[in-house]
């Protein structure tokens, strides 16, 4: 019996290591017979305190390092953005009121004790700058219902608020009407209002009934469907034909990113670059998806980006020279502007000619200067010409909005 419990308890304590020889012995053996000698004699080179080494670093016991996360291509990046979203907010209804009386010991009849429900949890809309797309908002909103009241006078628990975070920009429209403009971060919007709580028995308690049974019960929350709509937030916006080289145009003067290829419609989604002066100010540059003719007209991508461009206090008209007149893209372009907003073609602009690597773009450029009044500023987003004046004058123009000046001053 004894040396049946000693073998019992050497077993116990071999166990885990001869479960680890068994493993590594298993995995050696099936090397053995697929690649010959080389890893069992690697399993059997021993180090100090007699342990077997083992290697984690080869292709099949270790995940490959140096691996880079790719860049999501511009067609799943349009998944996550979403700049308008249809919701339905539902407030919390109030808590029924409870009907009960007091009774304990040599207190027989102690009166109406019963307590009020708790209001319903009410909706609040928040502007987060952390936050940069509508794609997070569902449908449909919920708020948190009001407790029942209890006996002993007991009051319901209240409905916490319930919040929508959105980002910064963003507009809440009821059947087209303007509701409020979330432009600032921490802004809120109380959307929809919590029903109140229901009335206790004991609310009733009077000298004229002084045994109160009814109780009433709690209101239903309020219930909206809103509109939000993103408009983003940029001082300067590139507006121009599809491939006339704004995203590329963005990728030279900033920090953003854009998909770049050489098809229309490349840009599926609007895209704010960040460019940066050595006395630390910044200047957001906002591009805007291509519009066509007839984009007023839902055309194309229609007019799903035009209202990104109203938050713009100035303009950037990318034309693209190597077309055959390219000065009618400017009048197709003011025009598809002023059919959506008028007067949104003349806020304070810019003519950016680019594409001015080719020959025959610049052969077009005192054309297009003796018909225009406005300063065309030649660039080449491909190499880099002439954006140094190109961010330069996107200054004049950032100083002069901040004076409230109509025409940019010259640095």
């Amino acid at each position: 019996m004894l040396a049946t419990l000693s073998r019992v308890q050497s077993a116990r304590r071999l166990a885990p290591d001869m479960l680890s020889y068994f493993i590594l012995g298993t995995e050696v053996r099936r090397s053995e017979n697929h690649s010959g000698s080389s890893a069992a004699a690697a399993w059997r080179r021993r180090l100090p305190g007699d342990v077997r080494g083992v290697s984690t670093s080869c292709p099949l016991s270790a995940k490959a390092r140096g691996h880079q996360k790719r860049e999501l291509s511009e067609k799943k990046l349009t998944r996550y953005f979403v700049d308008q979203r249809r919701v339905k907010l539902l407030a919390g209804s109030g808590g029924k009121g409870a009907s009960s009386f007091h009774s304990e010991p040599r207190k027989e009849w102690g009166g109406p004790d019963g307590g009020n429900g708790g209001d319903g949890g009410s909706i609040v809309i928040k502007a987060d700058k952390f936050v940069k797309s509508l794609a997070q908002v569902v449908p449909i909103y919920k708020g948190e219902d009001g407790e029942s009241g209890g006996n002993k006078n007991c009051y319901g628990k209240n409905g916490s608020l319930s919040y929508i975070s959105v980002p910064m920009g963003t507009v809440v429209k009821e059947h087209g009407e303007t509701v409020v403009d979330l432009s600032e971060h921490g802004q809120e919007y109380l959307a929809v209002f919590g029903g109140a709580g229901g009335k206790g028995n004991r609310f009733f308690l009077s000298n004229e009934n002084r045994a109160p049974m009814n109780a009433t019960p709690g209101v239903t929350g309020q219930e909206r469907v809103l509109q939000l709509e993103l408009r983003t937030m940029a001082h300067a916006g590139l507006v121009g034909f599809p491939n006339a080289g704004k995203s590329s145009l963005l990728r030279a003067i900033s920090n953003a990113r854009p998909a770049v290829a050489a098809y229309p419609f490349t840009t599926l989604n609007p895209h704010v670059g960040i460019v940066t002066y050595r006395d630390h100010e910044q200047v957001a540059v906002a591009d805007i998806p291509g519009i066509i003719r007839g984009a007023h007209l839902n055309r194309g991508l229609g007019i799903s980006f035009l209202r990104h461009i109203e938050r713009c206090p100035f303009l950037l008209y990318v034309l693209d020279l190597s077309t055959p007149e390219p000065w009618e893209q400017l009048q197709h372009l003011r025009y598809e502007l002023d059919q959506y907003e008028p007067g949104l073609s003349q806020r304070p602009q810019a003519i950016i000619a680019n594409k001015m690597d080719l020959p025959e773009a610049r052969e077009k450029i005192e054309a297009l200067r003796s018909r225009v009044t406005q300063r065309v500023i030649p660039v080449s987003a491909l190499t880099g010409q002439n954006t140094e004046e190109l961010i330069l004058h996107l200054r004049e123009l950032y100083d002069s909005y901040l004076c409230g000046e109509g025409k940019p001053t010259r640095w």
